[in-house]
């Protein structure tokens, strides 16, 4: 179903054919991100990933949104904490010309001078921007409570003091120390000849130098009491995000611990949405996530709710939390969170741009990949009672981290007095 090649110098190619589409996704993955930085050059792969759509030695930034575009292609990226990926997707017929531009964004930027000081600009109002959004500035609070004093606790875009310090020679050494063969995965999706494809790579590839695959330092997880983080700021709602530590991407019980969320906050079936919202009409907006990483992981639930309801609704989310510690789950919405998983999968998986995501992620993160089948084994053995061991071994009283925007720093103390696990 997957093909895999290696390149002699360390670099990787996934590819999964689908011969019923008429489009191809492609994507060129870096195992480098917010954990390969330190706190003086924060945001730094964030900042070479925007300069990269800036033009290259053979494409002017014009001309490598509009040779994409210009057949009814999409080009993007994206910079996470362990990955950076560069990604197109266009006809079929097209592949060739696509791994051309995408290749040499990455093998052959410019990083020119001037627009490092623009794009620099940019960045900074990007993080007002984000500031200026309470329901997405209060992941970051969050992140800074789960993951204190060290880079992973810290935005993957930066701040403006280490955005502001990065200069032209710190993105060229970056990019030389980090954009190696070792560290570069090469994933494909869609309707293409996989033999053709795997020698355009090397022909492309093949002369990039071979280094160390890239590392960071492991994160630690320190938490000894409920810690709480209230941001006070006139806004119409209060916005929430609580975090308990919780698996890395490998984990055993990682089924389970999905299976566990989807239960709690994945749709608009579970006990989160209908107990808050639905039921008490406490909320408007509620919901859980998962966050994997490879040594560690995070639970969390964000919720928008009235200014004037946060203490009921932060005590029915914790009683939901107690609740599923201590109680089995229903054999009914067992199976339907079971087949809401791998029915949303299955659902992603007919595009090629989601299997391009899929296997491209795995094979930087994992140095292997999943098929479909392998994942729905894997699940069907998960047990009820797997479920209630992942909620005993994340909902624990010296793991709750919590993270308020709103205007209520009056009721801080009642806040934290609240955060107690039964």
């Amino acid at each position: 179903m997957y093909k895999k090649v290696d390149l002699a110098n360390g670099l990787r190619l996934i590819t999964h054919r689908m011969p019923k589409m008429q489009s191809v996704s492609l994507g060129i993955w870096i195992k480098t991100g917010g954990r390969n930085e330190n706190a003086q050059n924060k945001g730094i792969s964030h900042y070479l990933e925007h300069l990269l759509f800036k033009g290259s030695k053979k494409y002017s930034c014009r001309k490598l949104k509009e040779s994409i575009e210009g057949v009814g292609g999409m080009l993007n990226g994206f910079t996470s904490e362990e990955v950076t990926c560069y990604m197109a997707k266009l006809p079929h017929q097209h592949l060739e010309s696509g791994l051309d531009i995408l290749s040499d964004m990455v093998i052959n930027p410019l990083i020119p001078e001037d627009e490092v000081e623009k794009e620099r600009t940019v960045i900074l109002e990007e993080l007002k921007m984000y500031k200026d959004l309470p329901q997405s500035y209060v992941y970051d609070l969050l992140d800074e409570l789960l993951w204190p004093d060290q880079i992973m606790g810290m935005s993957v875009i930066g701040t403006v003091e280490s955005v502001s310090a990065i200069k032209k020679a710190d993105l060229d050494n970056y990019k030389r120390e980090h954009y190696t063969a070792p560290n570069i995965v090469v994933s494909a999706a869609g309707l293409f000849n996989e033999e053709k494809l795997a020698k355009q790579v090397e022909q492309v590839f093949g002369r990039l130098e071979q280094k160390e695959i890239n590392t960071f330092s492991p994160a630690t997880e320190a938490s000894v009491k409920p810690q709480l983080k209230l941001l006070p700021k006139e806004t119409e709602q209060t916005h929430i995000a609580m975090g308990f530590h919780s698996f890395p991407r490998e984990h055993d019980l990682k089924h389970a611990q999905a299976l566990l969320h989807i239960i709690l906050g994945g749709n608009m079936s579970s006990r989160l949405f209908n107990e808050v919202r639905e039921t008490k009409g406490l909320a408007y907006e509620i919901g859980t996530q998962i966050k994997r990483f490879a040594d560690t992981g995070a639970f969390l639930v964000h919720a928008g709710i009235d200014n004037n309801k946060v203490t009921d609704a932060l005590a029915v989310i914790l009683e939901e939390f107690g609740k599923i510690k201590y109680e089995l789950v229903t054999n009914d919405e067992f199976k339907r969170a079971k087949e809401f998983y791998l029915g949303q999968l299955e659902l992603a998986l007919e595009d090629t741009m989601d299997n391009m995501l899929w296997i491209g992620e795995t094979m930087v993160t994992l140095g292997k990949t999943y098929t479909l089948k392998e994942i729905i084994k894997e699940v069907n053995k998960v047990k009820r009672a797997d479920i209630q061991e992942t909620a005993k071994m994340v909902f624990q009283q010296n793991k709750i981290n919590l993270s308020v925007i709103g205007p209520l720093q009056e009721k801080e103390g009642q806040i934290y007095s609240m955060l107690q696990l039964r």
